[in-house]
């Protein structure tokens, strides 16, 4: 067991070690937020895959298929899914708005009345999914040293503070990349054929299993339409996932990149589906599902290769956590706090540059203060089910029909999407108290107000003003927005109204 623990030792001292590297790369608010807005096909893949796959999608991903067998995979397969959408219909526009967070571009698009309404909803959604990444470290430390659960949540969420506070995004991208090469090779490469020869091979598990097992849809329809709802839609409209979007070098890359990314997820999907239908075959009475990825780890693989894949299971939980823990500082600073304390004007120069090392301290300051917020409500509260599907529920209930309507009907108004957040919110809380927190009908009649009440809004009252959507329809084609490394605020719509239509060369 030692060599185990020599082996995620040193990956957490890399992991740190990285991030102190990519302190040095982050000189302005554009580099310590999105990577400079220079990341090329290969990274951005890497990164991108890394945020999406996370503890549930590993842990939880392996559970599934312990329970249902091969139709476990549709909860990460619609994270695939959604992923897809995304980069083949939105991520060229989303990337070419140059901006740092989703309710910038609501801003954009319909004026300043529904940021801070936004803001607020999309820090509760990042906050809970930061939290819930950090209790998956009680698990895996439980595996690895025989942690006790504070302990376990305290080492894990200071090392992934730390790096993150170091380098931003930078770090986060860096330290992405290793732990994208490590899920590949200890999840898909060494796992998977593992569990499946440990098991006998396909034909010994489909003597052992029921038939059930291995059909497509035996976790039920019902179940599929809820994880396409929550999960795929999800994907869409994230701060944690459009933050990657704007990491991409041009649009051309967030295409590609995020493409091949989708795909990944995909084979992730199926992967852990099949070691989950592994591991019921092995160990058909374990307690609980998800201690099925804990169990076949600790009793099928030998010493050494049983460190790597603990690590790469880490590895899910940490990219995740530290994606979602600077896709919450960057809500809570430039959409709520900034917006409350009006220092936009302060923290930026006449010419809408600001100081560089100002900006990229007082976000830095941010992803701390958020990173001690996330690692005390872990240790307060031992199960966030409920509060991630609220957090999901609104985000998608309230956010998905404004921030798609904005994108693809030019019709669509500031009162209808205030309407949309409000009706759509309203719902989704109201039937969670009436149906249950985990019922599915809240999300369906959530997405339905929603609908609803931007259609109307927007055709009962004035058009958008036509200055705002020529302003709009700049910033979607590449043009009137802020550079690579700008510091400052977006410029208003008459602003970018009138700027040179000339393409960038970035």
């Amino acid at each position: 067991m030692a060599v185990d623990y020599a082996v995620i030792v040193t990956y957490l001292a890399g992991m740190i070690g990285v991030g102190w590297w990519g302190m040095r790369r982050a000189r302005t608010k554009s580099d310590y937020l999105v990577a400079g807005r220079r990341l090329g096909p290969l990274m951005y893949s890497g990164t991108m895959a890394a945020i999406v796959l996370g503890g549930a999608s590993t842990i939880g991903g392996v559970g599934l298929g312990y329970r249902y067998g091969l139709s476990g995979a549709w909860l990460v397969f619609t994270i695939g899914i959604g992923l897809l959408v995304l980069s083949l219909v939105f991520s060229a526009r989303i990337s070419r708005l140059r901006v740092y967070t989703v309710s910038q571009m609501l801003e954009l698009r319909y004026g300043g009345a529904s940021t801070l309404v936004s803001g607020v909803v999309m820090w509760a959604y990042t906050l809970m999914l930061s939290v819930t990444s950090t209790i998956a470290y009680a698990t895996i430390f439980d595996v690895i040293f025989g942690l006790d659960r504070v302990a376990a949540i305290l080492l894990g969420g200071a090392v992934v503070v730390c790096y993150s506070a170091l380098g931003g995004m930078w770090s986060i991208t860096l330290t992405d990349m290793v732990q994208f090469v490590v899920q590949t090779v200890g999840i898909l490469l060494l796992l998977l054929p593992l569990a499946v020869w440990k098991a006998g091979g396909w034909s010994a598990m489909a003597a052992e299993l029921p038939d059930d097992y291995f059909s497509p849809m035996s976790i039920g329809a019902e179940t599929v339409i809820t994880y396409v709802l929550i999960y795929s839609f999800g994907m869409l409209i994230g701060q944690d996932i459009w933050q990657r979007v704007f990491t991409a070098r041009n649009d051309r890359v967030a295409r590609t990149g995020g493409t091949v990314a989708g795909t990944y997820c995909l084979l992730y999907a199926l992967a852990g589906a099949a070691i989950g239908t592994a591991a019921k075959a092995l160990y058909p009475d374990l307690a609980r599902a998800d201690n099925a990825f804990a169990v076949i780890v600790g009793d099928a693989l030998p010493v050494g290769v049983k460190g790597l894949v603990l690590a790469a299971a880490l590895a899910a939980v940490m990219s995740t956590s530290s994606g979602t823990l600077i896709a919450c500082a960057t809500v809570a600073h430039n959409d709520i706090w900034t917006r409350l304390r009006r220092r936009s004007a302060a923290s930026t120069g006449p010419d809408g540059s600001g100081r560089a090392e100002d900006e990229v301290r007082d976000n830095r300051a941010f992803v701390v203060l958020m990173g001690l917020a996330v690692i005390a409500i872990s240790v307060a509260i031992d199960d966030v089910v409920g509060a991630l599907t609220v957090a999901y529920n609104l985000l998608v209930g309230g956010l998905l029909v404004p921030i798609l309507g904005g994108l693809l009907w030019k019709r669509g108004t500031a009162g209808g999407a205030l309407a949309a957040m409000g009706a759509g919110g309203v719902t989704v809380v109201v039937t969670m108290m009436v149906e249950g927190m985990l019922a599915t009908e809240p999300i369906y009649f959530g997405l339905l107000a929603a609908l609803a009440a931007y259609v109307l809004v927007s055709l009962a009252g004035r058009p958008t003003d036509p200055v705002r959507l020529a302003a709009w329809r700049q910033r979607l084609a590449g043009h009137g927005g802020a550079g690579p490394g700008d510091g400052g605020a977006p410029p208003s719509p008459r602003e970018a109204a009138g700027t040179s239509s000339a393409p960038r060369t970035d």
